[in-house]
This record gives C-alpha cells, sequence and structure tokens, in this order.
C-alpha cells in the first residue's frame, strides 16, 4: 500500500510511528482503540506491541525503555480508566527528563460534552506529567502531528507528550503521506553563550578545589568523554546523582561516590561540601541531590550548573554561573577554554579525591544478618559477582534504590542502572524491567524490588513470562511499608501506623504467573540460584529476607544523623 494511498486515520498513525523508527510500542487496549489495534494487527512484521497488564506499568515499560536506548518509548492506553490509570505512570518521567510519546484515543467528537462513557478532558488531565499536548482532529494531520510530538519530546529538556486521537479519526480516510522527524536523544546540540562559557572557565581555573556533580542530563548527551577530559583537566572529583550514576566509570581515578541525601556517601558529600567551585551538569541539584542544600551549599561556594533549560540552569544557587545548553556541547565549550593543572597540585587534587571516596559506608563483617536474613549489599554484591557487567539493573523505590546506586560498580561510563528517582514510583522495577529487556534485547536485565512494590506490580511477572525474557528478579523482603516505617521510627517516636501490611509468598505468586523461584535463606543459597540464572537466563525469581532498616539503615546520611538522636527531619 502506498503510503500516500486513501486509508484510515490508524493506518496512518501506524505507519508514521514505523517511518520514524518506532519499533516497539507498550499498551492495554481499550474501547475507542479498537481500530488502532485493527492496524497494528495488518503491521505486526513490522512493529511490535507488548501487551502489559496495566496501563500504568505499559508507561514504565517506555520510560525504561527511553532510557537505556535514548530514544524515545511509546505507550498507548483508550480513554477513561487507561488515560487516568497512565498518569501514574508518566509523572516520573516527567520529572525525570525522559522523552515518552503517550498515544491515547478519545471519544467519538460527536460525542464531546454529552456525558459519555470514558469522556474526561485529556489535555487538562496529562498537563501535568506531559510537556506538550496535541489532539489530532483531523486524519490528514495525522502524519504531522506524530512527527511533531516526536520532535517535542527530544527538544529541550526531553519529556513526555501526549498525542490524542477521537476514534472517529481513527477511522476516517485520508490520502496525507508520512512525515519523519527526530526520534532520539540529543534532539539538538545548543551551545552555551560565549561570555558565560570564559566566566565559568575562569571560577573552575580558579578553584584550589573543584568539584563536579553529574546527573542524568550526562546519559542523554551522551557527555561521559568531556566529562572525564573536564574532570581530568581540573583535577576535580566527579560525584553523581542517583540518575547520574555511571556517568563515570566507578574505576575512573576521579570518581567520588554518589552525592546527596539518598545513598550519599560520608567522603562524597563532604567533598562537595567543602569544594570552593562545584560545577553541576544535567543535573536538578534539589534538596535531596545536594544533602539538604549542603552539598553544594546555596552560599560561600561558586556554583556553576549545566542545563539544557534555560529556566533550570542556575535556579536553586542564586548567583551561579548558567551555562544553558548541551551538556555535551558546552563541556566541549568548556574545555576549548581550560588549561591543564600542573604537578604537583594535580597529584594533590587526586590524592584528595582517593581519600573522599575510601570515606564510605563500611562493609559488613558478614553476609547474614541473622539467621535466614541476608544483607542488601551482600545480595547486590553477589549478583555482580556472578553476573558482571554485561547486565542492566533496576532498582525499585525503599530498600533497592540506596544499595543499588551504592554498591553496584560501573567499570565502563554508561546508563547500567535505572532508578526512578524524579518520584520515586513504588513498583516501578518489575514492569520497567519488561522494557529494558525488549530495549536490549538478549541482554540480562537485573529487576531489584521489594515486597511493597512486587505487591503493586505482580501481574507484570506475566508479561516477562509471555515473552521469555531473560529477567531476574531479586525481592528484598522485610514484611512492612519499611521506608515509611524508619521515617515512623526517627520522625514520629516509633508511632508506627499504616505501614505493616500482611506478608505474601512472591514466589509462589511468581510461579502463579508463569515464572520460576526460589526463597533463599543464606548467602549460598543465593550465590547457588543466581548461578542457576547466569547459566539460563530466563523468567527467574528470587525473594530473600533482608533486615528491616531500622535494624541496619541503609545508605541515608540523613538517618545516621537520625539514629544518633538528630529528629529534625531532612529537607527534601
Amino acid at each position: 500500500m502506498s503510503s500516500a494511498s486513501p486509508r484510515r486515520g490508524a493506518d496512518v498513525l501506524v505507519e508514521a510511528l514505523i517511518a520514524n523508527g518506532v519499533e516497539t510500542l507498550f499498551g492495554v487496549p481499550g474501547d475507542t482503540g479498537v481500530v488502532f489495534y485493527d492496524a497494528l494487527f495488518h503491521q505486526r512484521e513490522r512493529i511490535e506491541h507488548v501487551l502489559a497488564r496495566d496501563e500504568r506499568h505499559a508507561a514504565y515499560m517506555a520510560d525504561a525503555f527511553a532510557r537505556v536506548t535514548n530514544r524515545v518509548g511509546v505507550v498507548e492506553v483508550s480513554s477513561g480508566g487507561g488515560t487516568t490509570y497512565v498518569v501514574g505512570g508518566l509523572g516520573d518521567a516527567y520529572a525525570s527528563g525522559i522523552p515518552v510519546l503517550l498515544l491515547t484515543s478519545d471519544i467519538h467528537r460527536s460525542s464531546r460534552g454529552t456525558g459519555a462513557l470514558t469522556e474526561i478532558d485529556q489535555v487538562a488531565l496529562f498537563s501535568a506529567v506531559t510537556k506538550w499536548q496535541v489532539v489530532v482532529e483531523k486524519a490528514a494531520d495525522m502524519p504531522a502531528a506524530v512527527a511533531q510530538a516526536l520532535k517535542e519530546a527530544v527538544s529541550g529538556r526531553p519529556g513526555p507528550v501526549a498525542l490524542i486521537v477521537p476514534e472517529d479519526v481513527l477511522e476516517e480516510i485520508t490520502d496525507a503521506p508520512v512525515v519523519t522527524s527526530v526520534a532520539s536523544l540529543p534532539g539538538e546540540r545548543v551551545a552555551a553563550a560565549a561570555e558565560e562559557i570564559a566566566r565559568a572557565a575562569q571560577f573552575l581555573q580558579a578553584a584550589r578545589r573543584p568539584a563536579i556533580v553529574a546527573g542524568g542530563g550526562v546519559h542523554a548527551s551522551g557527555a561521559y568523554a568531556g566529562l572525564q577530559q573536564v574532570a581530568a583537566t581540573l583535577g576535580a572529583g566527579v560525584a553523581t546523582s542517583i540518575h547520574g550514576q555511571g556517568s563515570i566509570a566507578t574505576t575512573d581515578a576521579w570518581w567520588l561516590g554518589i552525592v546527596g541525601n539518598n545513598g550519599g556517601q560520608p567522603g562524597t558529600n563532604r567533598y562537595v561540601a567543602d569544594a570552593d567551585v562545584v560545577l553541576l551538569v544535567g543535573t536538578r541539584g534539589n534538596a535531596t541531590n545536594t544533602n539538604s542544600w549542603k552539598a553544594p551549599a546555596r552560599s560561600g561556594t561558586t556554583v556553576i550548573q549545566i542545563d539544557i533549560q534555560e529556566a533550570r540552569a542556575g535556579r536553586n544557587f542564586e548567583g551561579s554561573v548558567a551555562l544553558a545548553g548541551d551538556a555535551k556541547t558546552v563541556l566541549d565549550q568548556l574545555l576549548r577554554e581550560l588549561r591543564g593543572v600542573l604537578d604537583p597540585d594535580l597529584e594533590k587534587r587526586r590524592a584528595a579525591v582517593a581519600e573522599a571516596r575510601a570515606d564510605a559506608t563500611p562493609r559488613t563483617q558478614s553476609p547474614e544478618h541473622a539467621p535466614g536474613v541476608i544483607y542488601p549489599r551482600t545480595v547486590i554484591e553477589s549478583i555482580h559477582e556472578v553476573l558482571g557487567d554485561d547486565v542492566t539493573v533496576i532498582g525499585d523505590p525503599g530498600t533497592p534504590t540506596p544499595n543499588v546506586a551504592v554498591f553496584w560498580p560501573v567499570t565502563e561510563a554508561g546508563r547500567r542502572t535505572v532508578i526512578p528517582r524524579g518520584h520515586g514510583p513504588m513498583g516501578y522495577a518489575i514492569p520497567a524491567a519488561v522494557g529494558v529487556a525488549k530495549a536490549l534485547p538478549g541482554r540480562p536485565v537485573v529487576s531489584v524490588t521489594a515486597d511493597g512494590s512486587f505487591a503493586m506490580a505482580c501481574g507484570e511477572l506475566e508479561t516477562a513470562a509471555r515473552f521469555h525474557l531473560p529477567i531476574l528478579f531479586v525481592q528484598l523482603t522485610n514484611n512492612s511499608m519499611g521506608w515509611i516505617k524508619m521515617l515512623q521510627h526517627l520522625y514520629s517516636g516509633g508511632r508506627y501506623f499504616g505501614v505493616d501490611p500482611g506478608p505474601v509468598d512472591a514466589v509462589m505468586v511468581a510461579r502463579a504467573n508463569g515464572v520460576d523461584g526460589v526463597k533463599v535463606t543464606s548467602a549460598d543459597e543465593l550465590k547457588a540460584a543466581l548461578v542457576s540464572f547466569a547459566g539460563d537466563p530466563r523468567p527467574f525469581y528470587i525473594d530473600v529476607d533482608v533486615p528491616h532498616m531500622i535494624d541496619y539503615a541503609p545508605p541515608v546520611p540523613a538517618w545516621d544523623k537520625g539514629l544518633a538522636g538528630d529528629t529534625e527531619r531532612p529537607v527534601y
């Protein structure tokens, strides 16, 4: 069929996705999208539809797909419950700057305002979790709308966009030709103002103790080489946010560790707090990432911030130097202005970085906290020991987040971990693992979840089984809403409320969904289960009891203070 022959709007929509390089989309069908699914049926050899069991989870799949490919992830839902469900799955992508295209069908145009079943103002609904929305009113407008949506998703600060199509427009006949657009990151290479580059370079060159904080924007820009070169030129330690983990190899001499209040390491936080000039690269620089505005502080430190969005560059640090532009481009601009630091100053700075890096969360003396209870760090390090570097690890909020961020090594710069820190949505890791497995076919994926998140997302285990994806699911179980219970322990006088659900046999549930699994009660059993997965990568579930945070706190600096008697809640 010629791309200019008469066909349905739904067919044009599918053709436009294919023409723009979309090979996979995630979704759940509904009444208003039936014609779209018929169009997918006719193109099923060219574009794969991954049926999720929940619209929120479909959005997480598209989100994770986008993170590990730097291409636009695509999620499709129908009007009514589908649209309201998917909102919860887009919040983290919006906050984290992840390009996702939301396709949603809507009620027939003639039913608008009649109180039709599933009627809702979708533009208003999505305005809080997408950066751009459009309603396609005519089938002839479909190709241009798809191209524009993809461009918007990757332009400026990346983020989700919404393409809304009434069901009768999906059926409308048109001969409009397909239009192509940019559908990968970075959408554009924007340079910062030359005068601001010169000013920033002067501050960095004159710094006695420079530091760099790298965030997720380094991954989106592919700015790894420039980041490492700036660090080596200045003799500056590089700390990363959780989103920025992997911006620099953890084996690099200038790597400092995780900064901030979630996973932040003592030496890393201190090094950044003591720096006289701090360069923020592709990070929001919010309260969590700066350890409640201490690393760096909002006063007394010269802050330079690279951000693709002009309104965000320098926003959180009054008087800072704002470098609005693409991270790779701006780092290259700085490199042209900077001179190398000479010995012995360079060696002194290298030694200071090594000293700070060594001041880290101490290793536990034993792999087991008590009979049948294994330390989370042991779990993470055991996974890496058996599976090595060639895996992607997804961590849920709660216990998995700081442990994956801190204890998973990255020997070559790149995104090897996926942790949702825009909003920290529970239930992310299981569906996100499906998205990663579809994005990186054949590559083993590790999904580190917890019992609370498992309860929210266990239906997607069937999706993993249906596609026979090489995903290892590892559940860290403490039989509570552990993070919140820890907050109640520290800041509410130990008055625990609403945080103790009943236990669930996760392995039994996994098996009911077609996923083999095992409950492990020792470090040796854990290693045996990991070896089994390594020998036969397949959907496989491991449930392991870990100590409650009250008994063994994860690397969260504010909690160390709380356990020492400081009951003032940290600023988030």
